[in-house]
């Protein structure tokens, strides 16, 4: 005869504890926002030099597109946060939230697929297209009697990029012929092309367009020039093991801007008018 089954009063006792233990061990690897809520602010890691509108140098104020959209988020979350500036280059962002020294890189941030395999990104917030700024005379000398856009296409001159940047990475593939310059800076980039040293400069094509808002007189002796296919998207930096603070980024961006994407008219327009111009 089958005997009934019995528990002892130690054994009913610890199976409501491991019931009530379970949910805390499964909910526990998902939610690595728990440290945000319970323990450090949101981290956000920003480059030290100025990028406007994006975000102004460290040390000046707290402004613009980027530092607007993670004070949001950090709201959002109910959380507090803080700027790290101490990187000197948009990579040494990545590094920063790949070493999980900070949460986010909000800091008009390229997508790049070397980039992907250090983080995570969220889905883009603004798309831009690529540009060049070209040296008139040599970009004349190169091309002769034939077409620009072939020169463009096939081109084997001297092309300058940002060090460290997302177009030092883009500039094998999409000008696989040229001499690539690095520089350190935007600065001593185009005074390389005013001064005939390097053909063009390549960077995305809203920087190109805020180059000659702020000085007009380029244009007589560069040209801009925009790769209408090929795009430039930007997103923001997630360390690689916050899957839930990535999620709730993703949904963030989707009901804050409804699924759209902010393109180069719209923040020209704004940096137009920030300029009074």
């Amino acid at each position: 005869m089958r005997r009934p089954l019995t528990l002892s009063r130690r054994g009913l006792l610890g199976g409501a504890l491991a019931a009530i233990a379970m949910p805390r061990a499964f909910a526990e690897p998902l939610s690595d926002l728990s440290r945000i809520y319970r323990e450090t602010p949101l981290r956000v890691v920003m480059p030290s030099f100025a990028s406007p509108p994006f975000f102004e140098a460290a040390g000046a104020d707290n402004a613009g597109i980027d530092v607007t959209l993670a004070q949001a988020i950090a709201r959002t979350l109910e959380a507090d946060v803080t700027f790290d500036r101490q990187p000197r280059t948009f990579d040494e962002a990545v590094d920063q939230i790949a070493d999980g020294a900070a949460d986010l890189a909000i800091c008009k941030l390229s997508r790049t697929v070397r980039r992907g395999r250090l983080i995570r990104y969220s889905r883009p917030y603004a798309v831009f297209n690529h540009g060049l700024i070209a040296n008139r005379v040599r970009l004349a000398r190169m091309a002769g009697s034939q077409p620009v856009e072939p020169v463009i296409r096939d081109f084997s001159g001297v092309l300058g990029v940002i060090g460290h940047s997302a177009f030092a990475e883009f500039a094998g593939a999409s000008f696989p012929k040229a001499s690539i310059r690095e520089f350190a800076d935007w600065t001593s980039m185009i005074d390389a092309v005013r001064a005939e040293e390097i053909d063009m400069a390549y960077r995305d094509d809203f920087e190109i367009k805020k180059l000659l808002v702020d000085d007009p007189s380029l244009t007589v002796v560069a040209r801009s020039i925009t790769l209408n296919d090929k795009t430039d998207t930007l997103a923001i930096g997630i360390r690689p093991d916050a899957a839930h603070l990535a999620a709730f980024v993703d949904l963030f961006l989707d009901i804050s801007q409804g699924g759209a994407v902010t393109k180069t008219d719209e923040i020209i327009a704004r940096y137009r008018a920030s300029r009074g111009v």
